[in-house]
């Protein structure tokens, strides 16, 4: 009966396997890899690049005393703060909600808008948002056309301008992420709520967001986790600068790498960039087992 009973239990975690063989080759391997390298001063070229040298923690030393590592870190919560937690929660959610309230035709019409910046591959999205934000670009234009000062949005304020087309890029995720959760609000409680007098501020915030709180968490990880990683569009928009003020982690991982040729201490970049999503990703996920009955 024992080795029934283990059988059944090995057969239970079979289906599992190919996923966990799948993570531990894309995801564990390469994590464990930067972590080795960024123990060594592995280089891009030169003699390190074939046989690095074991330095134990000394590229963490460094980079306690890189006066970038500091800012780029700050840069790095601002970015996702302000683009992910807040700029593609909020208005996704105010898209959600407006577009359930909407005539469908104009539902279709800026369902489709919204959603046509995230299906544009990021290169060709990230170029686009520079020809938006240069100094000669269409909001300087519109802004010029309205009789408004005009801003160097890429030199004067890069990181305003890196949120908002972060902002523009992710936000239709979230609004079908919220479109689908708001459809499974119960009818009689909005209902019920209206009828006592409830108006659409007290509907929304004491009814609905309770109600999709978990779809709200694990939007929150998703966008979270999802903008940590996103290097392209500030490559492109302002490749850091200007004096590293929108030079967030990745950024940073890549220039010390692949820039400046220094493997090991652009490893060790990447490797507080993991932490830092690790230390999101856990907050989030004990939320979510929070919001189980």
């Amino acid at each position: 009966m024992a080795r029934h009973s283990h059988r059944r239990q090995i057969a239970r975690y079979l289906p599992v396997l190919p996923a966990v063989l799948l993570l531990a080759v894309f995801l564990a391997g390469p994590v464990l890899w930067a972590f080795q390298a960024s123990l060594t001063n592995a280089g891009l070229t030169g003699r390190h690049a074939r046989n690095p040298d074991w330095v134990g923690l000394e590229n963490y030393q460094r980079l306690l005393q890189d006066p970038v590592f500091p800012l780029s870190l700050a840069l790095t919560v601002l970015f996702v703060g302000g683009s992910a937690i807040l700029g593609q929660n909020i208005l996704g959610l105010a898209l959600a909600v407006l577009m359930r309230r909407a005539r469908p035709a104009v539902s279709a019409v800026v369902g489709t808008a919204v959603v046509a910046a995230w299906v544009l591959p990021e290169i060709v999205a990230a170029f686009a948002a520079y020809a938006f934000f240069s100094r000669d670009g269409t909001l300087n234009q519109l802004l010029g056309g309205l009789g408004l000062a005009e801003v160097d949005w890429l030199y004067a304020v890069p990181m305003v301008a890196v949120i908002m087309a972060n902002v523009w890029r992710g936000t239709a995720f979230s609004m079908l992420v919220y479109r689908a959760a708001l459809g499974g609000v119960p009818a009689e409680l909005t209902e019920a709520a209206h009828m006592d007098g409830a108006g659409a501020w007290q509907r929304l915030v004491f009814i609905t967001l309770p109600v999709i709180r978990g779809s709200i968490a694990t939007n929150l990880m998703l966008t979270t986790l999802q903008t940590l990683a996103v290097f392209t569009l500030i490559w492109v928009m302002t490749a850091g600068g200007p004096a590293n003020g929108s030079s967030t982690l990745p950024v940073m991982a890549y220039q010390e790498a692949f820039k400046f040729g220094d493997i090991g201490y652009g490893t060790a970049v990447a490797s507080v960039l993991i932490l830092v999503g690790a230390v999101f990703g856990g907050g989030y996920l004990r939320l979510l087992r929070e919001q189980k009955p």
